[in-house]
């Protein structure tokens, strides 16, 4: 907040420069213009006719600029132009400079300015002036006179006059060229005396405030340290040896008064001194001294209040809206976000010491309260405070009483003991537990509201003695909770004991510590203890044993279906402990189940001779695993051979075989295969597959994978097409034949376990034939995730 004050008075003093810079401008073109009109000049030459004209009379270009549109308005029958007009230029506060009145009277020389400031017009200035007074009947017809009067010789932007209260502070009087609001605001100044006119009625002495950051620092500004009047003129009234009047002439410019404007201005008081005494009437005698009687008496009670509290005023628009509010007392202890305290406050404006109260819900709570008349108590709030040296967390309220037309309002801190209970309360309702306290001396005893609602006892009916609380148990638990409070009251053996009880909502499973306070002689006279829900906890156990139960089952029956399904498949599937010759190939085969699950796979081969000596090789992997997958592989392993044997052709015995799973009956399975047929006469082999891995072909220690025929899933159309493939074999030649398993790894590709394979044989081409174990360890992770069945078939480097 307060770097967003100094960014905010940073930004007013940028406004304000702007603003004086516009006003300049405007009063230098409208000059220029005027000169232009009357000679004919051009725009440069006429302002250097305007410097020339300065440096001769020793004024500065912006009075003679002020002299010279004099001069051109005391022309008879001229109507001067209007002057430009900055957008912008007309400074909150101040009465824009079009709507000033025309000097109230001219004379033989000229209006009361034709002087200009530090010219000769100062005695034509109060000639002119004191005809002016006679028509003048209050004292705010004053100012507006003295403001017509002063405008041009002294450059004169408003002209305020207040007169010395009794109760020592000041009122506002007369005023030209500020508006209203702003005076409704400064209209009444309590005895402080950092105020500037106070200072001068205190000293009877003039005081000329010239230089904006020095004055700033000694004394009040009235319309604010940001205002648009740069110097300041502050005259005493003197009467005899006394003064109770004072006038303030503000001016726009920064230039310091001239000697003789001084002496204008000393002039003008003397001038002004009898008409004041002419119209002063004291003031009314109950409602002025009741009201500054009234006003120190609150001020005493603010300085004695302890805490922070304000005494606001509302400031409101002309549509009747409050816009701001005054501060008109505060404590000692209020402090706004640059630092100011206490008195220093009084004067300001809330939006001036707390920007951000706007946008909070407690200035419409404020507004409300200003209209209905009910007190304002906003939320609690916390908020970082230096306390001891260190910081501190604080929690505070604002409440807000209206008092006559304006507002009381109280930042309330909340005590430790206050939040500690708030703390306590909130520890209770989350973590489901509640206090007890049983004195057994008076047989009194006290519980927590939460205790009441964990037992289902109705507050209405008070706590139960420590004897009787075993009876609020389920008679399952009632002995052993009595026993434990029996061992308390005699022993004063502290116990931890859970037990039930049945309420409105059901069975609730609850936990009782509790321990004994004993007196001097080590006689339990006090128990402390708390109850703690716990049926969420037992729920979530009970659960969780049902749920290993469960498990523990179906494992069970998961592992008994694995051993049958391993068993089923160790028969249909019977491993040869060594490589077999068939054809003139020698035939190594490897089958590895899955290391990951219990479940058995479909993963199946098969190597056989055929009628007239050809061969046929046989890999498949059925989808799916467990005691169907097998059955459905020893469907497809007889039916392929059977076809086969009875002279079925390849790509035919394929289309028999899809036609098996798409009318199978129990369950809808897929499947994927090779069938090859050798012919060792010619070293042919004929093969076709059904959307399975391509074999790969190692020849002189060069691996590739033999081109794929068309060929979809078994069981996964009721049109597909199979075509089947040739493949001449050479002496030394290496044929592998492969499920997935083999290559295929989590996360990866299948081109990448492929390229893996190839590598892996590649590198292994010089083992024996029957030691596939070092392909398959670098192929196989350390756990497996599916079956592995591998057919590796060699030619011999000379013909058998």
């Amino acid at each position: 907040m307060a770097a967003l004050a100094k960014v905010v008075a940073r930004q007013r003093a940028e406004l304000d420069r702007l603003q004086d810079q516009a006003a300049t401008s405007a009063v230098l073109e409208r000059a220029k213009g005027a000169l232009m009109a009357l000679t004919g000049c051009a725009a440069e030459a006429a302002y250097e006719e305007l410097l020339a004209r300065s440096k001769a009379g020793n004024r500065t270009l912006m009075e003679e600029c002020w002299i010279t549109l004099g001069a051109l308005e005391s022309r008879p029958g001229h109507v001067p132009a209007p002057a430009p007009v900055a957008p912008s230029t007309a400074p909150e506060g101040a009465a824009p400079s079009s709507a000033r009145p025309e000097p109230a009277e001219t004379g033989t020389d000229g209006p009361a300015g034709s002087g200009g400031p530090g010219g000769s017009g100062g005695p034509g200035v109060l000639a002119v002036l004191g005809r002016a007074l006679v028509h003048v009947g209050t004292p705010r017809d004053l100012a507006r006179c003295l403001l017509d009067h002063l405008a041009v010789p002294v450059g004169a932007a408003a002209v305020v006059i207040y007169r010395r209260l009794p109760s020592g502070g000041l009122e506002l009087i007369g005023h030209a060229g500020i508006d209203d609001a702003l005076a409704g605001l400064w209209r009444q100044v309590p005895p402080v005396s950092a105020v500037a006119a106070r200072h001068a009625l205190d000293t009877r002495e003039e005081l000329w405030l010239e230089d904006l950051a020095e004055d700033s620092r000694r004394h009040l500004w009235i319309e604010g340290p940001t205002g648009p009047w740069r110097t300041r003129a502050w005259l005493p009234v003197l009467n005899g040896d006394a003064a109770d009047t004072v006038i303030g002439v503000l001016r726009d410019r920064k230039s310091p008064f001239p000697p003789d404007v001084r002496e204008l201005l000393r002039g003008v008081t003397r001038l002004c001194a009898g008409r004041l005494r002419a119209f002063a009437a004291p003031p009314e005698p109950t409602v002025a001294n009741a009201a500054d009687g009234a006003a120190k008496v609150v001020r005493a009670l603010f300085d004695a209040l302890p805490g922070t509290t304000l005494l606001l005023a509302p400031l409101r628009s002309a549509a009747g809206e409050v816009e701001d509010y005054r501060i008109d007392a505060a404590t000692a202890q209020t402090v706004d976000t640059v630092g100011r305290s206490g008195r220093e406050l009084v004067g300001r404006r809330v939006l001036e010491c707390w920007p951000a109260v706007a946008r909070e819900p407690l200035w419409q709570g404020w507004l409300d309260t200003l209209t209905g008349g009910e007190p304002y108590e906003g939320e609690p709030f916390a908020r970082q405070e230096l306390v001891a040296g260190g910081q501190e967390l604080s929690t505070y309220s604002v409440r807000a009483a209206r008092l006559g037309d304006g507002l009381v309002v109280t930042w309330m801190r909340h005590e430790s003991s206050d939040r500690q209970e708030q703390r306590l309360a909130d520890i209770q309702r989350l973590g489901r537990l509640g206090w007890a306290t049983w004195n057994l001396v008076t047989q009194e005893a006290v519980w927590s509201y939460q205790v009441y609602e964990l037992c289902g006892r109705d507050p209405g009916d008070g706590p139960v003695r420590l004897a009787e609380l075993p009876e609020l148990a389920l008679p399952e638990d009632e002995p052993g909770l009595a026993r434990v409070v029996r061992e308390l009251l005699t022993e004063g053996k502290p116990f931890d004991v859970p037990f039930r009880v049945r309420t409105a909502v059901g069975v609730r499973h609850l936990r009782l510590v509790a321990e004994a306070v004993p007196d001097a002689e080590g006689t339990p006279v006090q128990v402390h203890g708390f109850v703690q829900d716990l049926t969420a906890q037992r729920s979530a156990e009970l659960a969780l044993v049902e749920s290993e139960r469960a498990i523990l089952a179906q494992h069970g029956i998961l592992q008994a279906e694995r051993t049958l399904a391993g068993r089923l498949q160790h028969a249909l599937l019977p491993l040869p402990r060594r490589p077999v010759r068939l054809a003139g190939l020698r035939v190594d085969v490897a089958y590895l189940p899955a290391q990951s699950g219990i479940h058995v796979g479909g993963d199946w081969f098969s190597a056989i001779e055929l009628p007239g000596g050809d061969a046929l090789f046989v890999i498949g992997d059925v989808a799916g695993h467990g005691i169907d997958a097998v059955a459905t592989m020893a469907q497809l392993r007889f039916t392929a051979k059977g076809m086969i044997f009875t002279g079925s052709a390849l790509t035919d015995t394929l289309l028999g075989l899809n036609t098996l799973l798409l009318h199978s009956r129990d369950t809808r399975r897929t499947a994927t295969m090779v069938l090859a047929r050798y012919k060792p006469a010619e070293r042919r082999l004929l093969w076709a597959q059904a959307g399975h891995p391509p074999p790969l072909l190692l020849r002189r220690g060069e691996p590739r994978y033999l081109d794929r025929p068309r060929g979809v899933l078994l069981g996964a159309t009721g049109t597909p097409v199979f075509e089947e493939a040739e493949c001449r074999l050479e002496p030394g030649d290496r044929l592998l034949l492969y499920t997935d398993g083999l290559v295929e790894r989590p996360g990866e590709g299948i081109q990448q376990g492929l390229e893996r394979l190839a590598a892996a044989a590649a590198a292994g081409r010089s083992n024996p034939a029957g030691a596939l174990g070092p392909l398959l360890a670098s192929m196989l992770e350390s756990e497996r995730r599916d079956d592995v069945c591998v057919l590796d078939l060699r030619v011999p480097a000379q013909p058998a």
